[in-house]
């Protein structure tokens, strides 16, 4: 009884000097909060405090009431004290390595770059192995000699000297009928003519190319017979032709020669072919 006597007292206290009109709004600085645990002990003590006075005051007579702030004033909120959570390693929690996603699309190309320095010279490869053998180098070559045996007098103006022994005919490019050379393998020859005179007969000669005239060979009217010779260099395309021809003027042409000996030669050979450096 003593107790619920006491803090009724108390209650009334608190309603009579702490009225809510005249509560004052605490400062900047002051705490709108009060630790539950401060609040407690605050009122503990005061209510020791309350209790001595009671048993001090004069018998019979009620003491005077105190107030003491030991409660959360109205409109003040009540926080709880913060406890900072404990920290997570993070590391600790990685889970398994996952599988590999497909392949995006490709980006654009940039822009070039500038050229770099040349780079040092490597070393030296390793000697490679041979190869396979080439073709036999081609040689080119043409040649003849031909010889007349019988004696010749012409009875036309044109008249084509025809040989009847063969001393050398290459891959017969001399047509011993028709007394002609034709050129298989273009390049430079070399022509030489030899005849032996009539005596009392003029010698009139030409080496033809082509139909044309190119060198002569010619000897006047004599007593004795002698020999005569020309020479010449021409340089032939394929198919071109290369004979002897009489020519008869105003006195008769002709060649001496007999069956046992030959007194008529014409000969040519290539001295360089045209594909040749």
């Amino acid at each position: 009884m003593e107790g619920l006597w006491v803090h009724g007292v108390l209650l009334l206290c608190l309603l009579l000097s702490c009225p809510v009109g005249s509560q004052t709004r605490p400062g900047p600085d002051q705490q709108w909060w009060t630790d539950p645990e401060e609040a407690l002990s605050q009122h503990q003590a005061a209510r020791t405090t309350q209790e001595q006075k009671v048993d001090s005051s004069p018998e019979g007579l009620p003491s005077q009431p105190h107030c003491v702030r030991c409660c959360p004033q109205p409109g003040q909120r009540f926080y709880p004290k913060y406890q900072p959570l404990p920290q997570i390693n993070v590391t600790i929690l990685k889970g398994e390595k996952g599988d590999r996603g497909e392949r995006g699309i490709q980006g654009k190309f940039g822009k070039t770059g500038v050229a770099g320095s040349r780079g040092h010279t490597g070393p030296k490869g390793q000697k490679g192995s041979m190869g396979a053998p080439g073709e036999r180098c081609k040689s080119h070559y043409a040649a003849f000699s031909v010889g007349r045996k019988k004696p010749l007098h012409s009875n036309d103006y044109y008249q084509t000297l025809i040989f009847d022994t063969e001393f050398v005919n290459l891959y017969n490019h001399f047509n011993m009928f028709t007394g002609k050379f034709y050129c298989y393998v273009p390049g430079v020859y070399y022509f030489s003519l030899n005849v032996h005179t009539w005596n009392q007969k003029e010698t009139y000669l030409h080496i033809m190319h082509n139909g044309a005239e190119v060198v002569i060979l010619y000897a006047q009217v004599s007593d004795r017979s002698i020999m005569q010779s020309q020479s010449v260099m021409l340089e032939l395309q394929e198919q071109d032709e290369v004979w002897v021809r009489l020519y008869k003027g105003e006195r008769e042409n002709a060649v001496f020669s007999d069956e046992y000996d030959s007194y008529i030669t014409f000969s040519g050979h290539l001295i360089k072919y045209s594909g040749d450096p």
